[in-house]
């Protein structure tokens, strides 16, 4: 399963989950592209914030090579479920859909786990390095969740 996280400025909470679900494919021997994508143009091809570069790391996985890119209309076609961290990404998402075919295909990140909740994930931007660790562990059970899925 093709899977994308979408997040503002993709530097944040959407690499680190596109992070953690390679990891788990890799380690699963599971096919399926992963990215992630956000919507703040100022943040293009940038890599991820350093916090969560470093929160990643300490968890053994690099996403240092990621380079922040915009969410295109295209990713519909390319992607056969794209998760959202809160409901302006949800917004911003749903804005570009073309069909029911592309609704269908969008999801909260936290329904993985609590289907349904439409429940958000934080935006460590103007935290601390506590945060982005809090972050990290709630993505990485919708990842395993996910990744169950596909199996």
């Amino acid at each position: 399963m093709n899977v994308l996280f979408v997040c503002l400025g993709n530097t944040c909470r959407s690499p680190m989950a596109e992070g953690i679900l390679k990891k788990i494919y890799q380690d699963k021997g599971i096919t399926g592209a992963v990215e992630s994508a956000g919507f703040q143009s100022f943040q293009h091809n940038n890599s991820p914030d350093p916090r969560a570069i470093s929160v990643a790391k300490n968890h053994g996985i690099d996403i240092c090579p990621k380079k922040a890119r915009i969410f295109h209309t295209a990713d519909f076609d390319r992607f056969d479920r794209i998760f959202v961290m809160d409901t302006k990404n949800m917004n911003d998402v749903l804005n570009l859909v073309r069909d029911e075919n592309d609704r269908k295909k969008v999801d909260y990140l936290m329904n993985a786990i609590e289907p349904g909740s439409n429940k958000t994930v934080p935006d460590p931007y103007l935290n601390g390095v506590e945060d982005y660790e809090k972050v990290f562990i709630n993505l990485e059970k919708a990842c395993h969740k996910i990744a169950h899925l596909t199996l």
